[in-house]
């Protein structure tokens, strides 16, 4: 047993912690910051297909590292990190190719593993992001951020482009904010009232519904089937498509139209490389993030904030706040 400090001075926890491995280059992390997200919804409900129980959820991180090897990555005891939730194997094609998003054997912390939704985790020093000037609520934002970041870059989105993201949950507002930095005009196209008025407030083109005008990419973040095969009509000749959102429905292309647009299809899987990029960014303030978290809860409070926010149409990222939790 191991007593690991989790809040304030004299405020301690005793629990059963997988000490870091020095060898393997594992650091003993703090968890402070834990993002909810939709998947994690739907494991609390019992009907998401890639998770098996009993789990620990959460796979959106951020922490202060508690104890670390010495490391070529300059990360100390103190520092406050971002978390990669991603463990993939390094031997696999994928992993030589330098696409660990795609690994044969990726496990995700949270879906596959245990997540943060509890005091400490070990970590690869791999996978942590520090940052001297980030909050640890913003950290706890990176790996949400970096799938809309790595579904702007499989576009290959260009300045004076156009863009049309379709559904405005956390994915599709990161594919929106990343496609306007790529310096794309960008455009959305979502159902939920509160939701397009929060994006004409940031400086978005909120419509509706969809109209004639069409995009040189187009981004489906809905996860719906009949939206992602719909999706093709709103791309211009030469165009591409990124699926962003997952669907375990049937999805349902019109082929003539594909071939006669000559149209590009592209998947977009989790996050690939993209931290240190984003961290960068939301310090440069290219990246904006004051608009993100619209809700809190103490990890006492999971149980019953799941039910609630669930069904609410006017969230758009609730983080627990594990450093609130009275221990």
């Amino acid at each position: 047993m191991r007593q690991i400090q989790l809040q304030k001075p004299g405020q301690f926890i005793d629990r059963q912690v997988p000490r870091p491995n020095a060898f393997a280059g594992e650091a003993l992390v703090r968890i402070c910051a834990v993002g909810i997200c939709g998947s994690d919804f739907h494991a609390f409900a019992g009907s998401h297909p890639a998770y098996t129980y009993p789990r620990v959820l959460g796979h959106e991180l951020s922490g202060i590292v508690v104890e670390v090897p010495p490391n070529e990555k300059g990360i100390q005891v103190g520092d406050s990190c971002a978390i990669e939730p991603y463990l993939s194997c390094g031997e696999c094609p994928s992993c030589v190719a330098g696409r660990n998003n795609c690994c044969e054997r990726l496990r995700v912390l949270g879906i596959h593993v245990d997540g943060g939704m509890q005091g400490a985790l070990s970590v690869p020093l791999s996978l942590l992001h520090k940052s001297d000037r980030l909050s640890l609520e913003q950290l706890a934002l990176i790996e949400t951020l970096g799938v809309g970041a790595h579904a702007v870059e499989r576009s290959h989105l260009s300045e004076g482009e156009s863009a049309l993201v379709i559904g405005l949950g956390p994915i599709g507002m990161a594919s929106a904010q990343f496609a306007r930095a790529a310096g794309a005009a960008v455009r959305v196209l979502e159902k939920n009232e509160w939701r397009r008025k929060l994006a004409e407030r940031v400086g978005f083109e909120a419509l509706s519904e969809p109209d004639d005008k069409l995009a040189d990419v187009v981004f489906d973040a809905t996860g719906s089937g009949k939206s992602m095969g719909a999706s093709i009509h709103r791309a211009a000749h030469g165009g591409r498509v990124v699926y962003v959102g997952l669907t375990r429905e049937e999805v349902a292309i019109d082929d003539p139209l594909f071939h006669r647009r000559e149209l590009t299809l592209y998947a977009s899987r989790n996050s690939c490389g993209q931290f240190p990029r984003i961290i960068r960014m939301i310090e440069n303030n290219e990246i904006d993030t004051s608009y993100w978290i619209t809700d809190r809860l103490k990890l006492t409070d999971v149980l019953r904030g799941f039910t609630a926010l669930a069904g609410n149409p006017k969230v758009m990222k609730a983080i627990v706040d594990i450093e609130e939790t009275d221990g």
